[in-house]
């Protein structure tokens, strides 16, 4: 007799065995994708569009990876290079937003994002955007393609992926979930497909002589932003070294100037905010908070940093973007080493500590009695998002893993190609952004004072070519895999490919390559790049890139101005400044601070005037969106000093040239002092001029 208990304990049994079943069926697919980041979903819609089957693989609960995961401030130096379907995102995101219903937390004519959504007139794109709103755009497009994405299946990376004759058959997942394919893309930020594929990788930096390069490998001089102030006491006891090293400090470091080593640049969560008060969660002590974790932030307020320690980029409804800045941040330094190649439950592990250090972070700054009154009281006015990755009470699951590993084939991207000292001439998209590695380590230095290492920002390059070969792995180790993620780069020169937008356009390159391999049967390595080039062509992606012709220059000479012009060149600079140039302006070029906002940098002008009396003082500078509202001038006159606040995101006032900051009176010689103390935006300098004001 089957009781209804014993009939329960069948249907059980019965379930159990289709639902093994089920996972135990292999599902085919022309092109297979591991990974539903932004590349893995512009790899999976250009898929579709050439009329393949395909499937992406994601092995989190959401899509979109960083680009719905918190990093609404798009990084991309000439977004002129940035087509096709990636484009079509940023796009659909200014679309999203020319909706009235997308505005709930300030007005639409409310907002100001620093300039980063400017593009040429006339252009439908917009490059600022919160996490949610990302994420809606997604999964519309999405939709609306019929894209598949499996949700939650994680790949088995030891036994998952078989090979046979140098190409991926099929892919199992922990689960069991088999999926076969006659192209794989590996659209992980980690690498894992390609990894367990028996691809060739590499972890950490190169050395310099690798492949001649001058900005990898261990960089203790390029000592310039995001350190610490001079004399932080590195030990637990001050001034013992006997008492050991405060936390996260490397007592192997620096290494070899230039040569390799294992380290990775440093992880954080890209932090989305509001202050607004209906909208905001406060920040909160978490459980495990240790306050020895943040001494030496502590210590470097205590022995004179005066900045602000985090870039907070403004997106639409009062949000944020918040990333890194000064020597001690959102950035866990040094704490990612064995994420690379780490298991999952070691990364779970590895993240939780990220979590944990961001989350204390934050509270410490906003309350802590030892951080600067003027800074606790600012960081205390912003919180995590109620409407934003609510299931995490603000918190995201996406860390930002800016590198890991990186394939070797048999070409590979370097710093050479990325200054254009070497060419490639099989492009399948366009990097445009500065060289740019966060720091890798803390260590002690010769003097006994806590040092930051790694940080290397290198531009004033035009944009250049990504080679095809960088993407695709060396055809005896396997022919049907694509990799527009981690694909083959130097660490530096990786720093400068690896954005978002730049990810989106090698995806789509990838799956056009995949499915043209398709069509004719052969291996990866052996597509005709002329096909290939003709249809990137064809779907709008930009492969190469001529700037327009520049207006003849129009600079003004320092001789035809009237009065006392002290220019930028014969300005004392103090802390980091970089050169640039205009094509108007004072004399032939500027500087500026690079954004850095740290206090750090001052310039003193310096004056010889010919007679005492009332003077006019006027400050050059060209106008800019991304410019500080809040440029601290100081004046010193016969008087006594006088303090004002110039915005240089309004244009200069006087002949389009000079903003005057007032008269006052002088004897025989005029000083003026510009810095970027507590600034929210780029600080420039051209000149500064002192105008004799008649009887």
């Amino acid at each position: 007799m089957i009781t209804p208990l014993n009939r329960f304990v069948l249907l059980l049994v019965f379930a159990s065995f289709l639902s093994h079943g089920r996972a135990a069926e292999t599902e085919s697919f022309d092109i297979v994708v591991y990974g539903g980041t932004s590349a893995g979903i512009v790899a999976g819609i250009q898929a579709k569009k050439m009329g393949k089957t395909v499937v992406v693989i994601e092995p989190t609960d959401r899509e979109g990876g960083l680009t719905t995961g918190g990093l609404g401030q798009t990084d991309i130096g000439n977004k002129q290079v940035i087509g096709g379907l990636s484009r079509e995102f940023y796009e659909r995101i200014s679309a999203h937003y020319a909706k009235d219903d997308a505005w709930k937390w300030e007005k639409r004519e409310e907002y100001r994002d620093s300039g980063q959504t400017r593009t040429a007139q006339g252009e439908a794109t917009m490059w600022t955007f919160e996490p949610s709103a990302a994420l809606a755009v997604y999964r519309a497009w999405i939709a609306e393609t019929g894209l598949k994405i499996v949700f939650e299946e994680r790949l088995n990376r030891e036994s998952g992926v078989k090979v046979v004759d140098s190409k991926i058959v099929e892919i199992t997942m922990e689960s069991g979930r088999t999926f076969a394919g006659k192209m794989f893309i590996d659209a992980t930020y980690e690498g894992d497909l390609l990894a367990a594929a028996g691809v060739s990788y590499t972890v950490g930096r190169e050395a310099n002589a690798h492949y001649g390069e001058t900005l990898n490998g261990v960089q203790t001089k390029m000592d310039r932003h995001h350190n610490f102030v001079r004399g932080v006491d590195p030990y637990r006891e001050k001034g013992n070294p006997q008492s050991g090293l405060l936390p996260f400090l490397d007592p192997d470091g620096p290494g070899e100037e230039g040569g390799a080593d294992h380290r990775v640049q440093a992880y954080c969560y890209r932090m989305c905010l509001t202050d607004h008060p209906e909208n905001r969660i406060p920040f909160h002590q978490p459980e495990g908070y240790d306050e020895e974790w943040f001494e030496l932030l502590l210590r470097n307020f205590e022995a004179g940093e005066k900045g602000m320690p985090w870039i907070n980029s403004s997106m639409p409804n009062r949000k944020t973007d918040t990333n890194n800045r000064t020597g001690f941040s959102t950035d866990f330094i040094g704490q990612n080493y064995d994420y690379p190649d780490a298991s999952y439950a070691e990364r779970e592990e590895i993240a939780k500590r990220h979590l944990l250090y961001q989350q204390g972070l934050m509270w410490t700054l906003a309350n802590h009695p030892r951080v600067p009154e003027a800074i606790r009281s600012e960081i205390a006015k912003w919180g995590m998002c109620k409407d934003e990755f609510t299931e995490g009470n603000g918190w995201q699951q996406q860390l930002y893993v800016r590198e890991a590993r990186r394939m070797v084939s048999d070409f590979v991207m370097t710093q050479n190609h990325c200054q254009q000292k070497e060419t490639v001439s099989d492009s399948v998209g366009m990097g445009a952004y500065t060289m740019d590695s966060h720091n890798t380590q803390r260590y002690v230095t010769a003097e006994g004072f806590a040092k930051n290492e790694g940080d290397v920002q290198v531009g004033g390059f035009p944009p250049y070519p990504i080679s095809y070969d960088s993407i695709i792995p060396k055809q005896s180790e396997c022919e049907n895999l694509l990799v527009p993620v981690c694909l083959s780069a130097t660490h530096i020169a990786f720093g400068s490919i690896r954005m978002e937008p730049v990810f989106m356009v090698l995806a789509q390159s990838a799956a056009t390559a995949a499915s043209l391999a398709i069509d004719e049967g052969i291996p990866i390595q052996e597509v005709e790049y002329k096909q290939l080039q003709t249809r990137l062509a064809e779907d709008g992606q930009i492969l190469e890139y001529t700037a327009p012709p520049q207006a003849a220059a129009n600079y003004t000479t320092i001789s035809s101005l009237e009065g006392i012009v002290v220019d930028d060149s014969e300005a004392r600079l103090e802390g980091p400044w970089s050169p640039s140039s205009l094509r108007k302006g004072i004399h032939q070029g500027y500087y500026h601070d690079g954004g850095t906002t740290d206090g750090n940098s001052s310039a003193t002008f310096l004056a010889e005037l010919p007679k005492p009396g009332k003077y006019e003082v006027q400050v050059a500078y060209g106008v800019n969106g991304n410019r500080a509202t809040n440029v601290p001038v100081r004046i010193t006159h016969a008087g006594g000093n006088h303090d004002v606040k110039l915005n240089q995101r309004e244009a200069p006032k006087v002949g389009r040239l000079f903003t005057s900051v007032g008269t006052f009176p002088f004897e025989k010689s005029g000083k003026v002092v510009i810095s970027n103390h507590d600034v929210d935006g780029y600080v420039v300098i051209d000149a500064v001029r002192w105008l004799p004001m008649t009887e």
